[in-house]
């Protein structure tokens, strides 16, 4: 049997969709780079390379999801306020499809998507 197609779905809900783990975990804090790729692979067991994390936090301040600042003479980011919104509107996506798919009741939110 083949794997192919659970490994795709695992990349797409890791690696392809990054911006929602780098968000959890700056809720908690600002933080730099280096720290939310260690992060991301120690709290999540997420298998990226920082370059990975850099390019993702890179699109994430293009589309206004964080905000850099300099701490120290190092680039810092953190959550924009809008971004809570969006990533509460994510949560809700995945709650209703792991409950209509997936039959396992999940209610992380509104339940609306």
């Amino acid at each position: 049997m083949s794997q192919k197609a659970l490994n795709r779905l695992m990349a797409k809900l890791t690696k392809e969709n990054l911006w929602i783990y780098v968000v959890k975990l700056l809720m908690e804090r600002p933080m730099y780079g280096y720290e939310i790729a260690r992060e991301v692979r120690e709290r999540f067991n997420i298998n990226i390379t920082n370059v990975g994390v850099y390019v993702v936090l890179y699109k994430m301040e293009r589309d206004g999801l964080v905000e850099t600042f300099m701490s120290d003479g190092s680039k810092m980011y953190r959550l924009r306020p809008e971004t809570m919104e969006l990533w509460l509107r994510a949560r809700d996506f995945i709650s209703v499809i792991l409950k209509e798919v997936f039959n396992c009741g999940v209610d992380c939110g509104s339940g609306k998507a």
